[in-house]
């Protein structure tokens, strides 16, 4: 069988679980195996959110019996008071949250994939959010493009200092999700599934041109002033980078490259 085909299999044996376990009311798949199963492949995991009647939430959370009812486990562990991230025997990951309806009132979410609910229970209207996920992106270039330049300033001034894991992450992440934010406003965007919780998510097939040039922008722990002068170069070609700020990247950056 396909790992594609397991994964989706999984989804329903676990509703079938629920249903024999009883105290669910419906299970929703997000993700890939929510409403974006087109991009479902082998390297996908299982997200999803089980919604429990009320009173039932910590036994679901406490005793795992309804997922080994559905598939052995090899691993599990609770990263939210919500939910577990899990192994399966087979090898199949996945990482999901327990809820009452009621909490699901306010928080923001992306639209789920009913696979199964209880007979009784009609609110399958609970798949699509009330609350829209905040934005992560910015409809202006000012600020997001301005912190990254001060990113850069300060992460080259602590990797001559020595401190280079900070250095790579202040180069290297921060001003790189500064520029990511932005994107969209700097390039054509291919229409590939958005991800509201993450702007690096699927960016090779978002945005293809920006994709051929970041990897210098991110050359690693012993590189973070050549890939802070790539970055600085970049910046220069979308935005009017004040020309002092500028200076002083590159004198510290040419200060440090090896």
């Amino acid at each position: 069988m396909l790992r594609t085909e397991l994964l989706l299999q999984r989804l329903d044996e676990i509703g079938q679980s629920l249903e024999r376990m009883g105290g669910a009311l419906l299970l929703l798949g997000v993700g890939s195996v929510g409403t974006e199963t087109e991009r479902l492949d082998e390297y996908s995991d299982l997200d999803f959110f089980v919604i429990v009647k009320p009173g039932e939430k910590n036994r679901f959370i406490d005793r795992l019996d309804w997922l080994e009812g559905a598939h052995p486990l090899a691993y599990s562990f609770k990263n939210t008071d919500d939910g577990y991230k899990v192994l399966f025997e087979d090898g199949i990951f996945g990482e999901y949250a327990v809820f009452e309806e009621r909490e699901l009132a306010d928080a923001a979410y992306t639209e789920g994939r009913v696979i199964w609910k209880d007979p009784m229970y009609s609110n399958t209207a609970i798949a699509k959010p009330v609350s829209p996920v905040p934005g992560q992106k910015s409809d202006s270039l000012d600020f997001p493009l301005n912190e990254a330049l001060t990113n850069l300033y300060i992460g080259l001034c602590r990797y001559a200092r020595g401190e280079r894991l900070s250095a790579t992450r202040f180069v290297q992440g921060y001003a790189i999700d500064r520029i990511l934010s932005v994107l969209h406003l700097l390039q054509q965007e291919e229409d590939y599934f958005p991800d509201p919780f993450g702007n690096e998510r699927r960016l090779e097939k978002r945005f293809p041109r920006f994709a051929e040039i970041i990897g210098g922008m991110i050359q690693g722990y012993d590189q973070v002033p050549e890939s802070a002068l790539r970055i600085l170069d970049f910046l220069e070609e979308v935005y009017p980078v004040n020309r002092r700020l500028s200076d002083e990247i590159r004198r510290l950056a040419n200060l440090t490259c090896r």
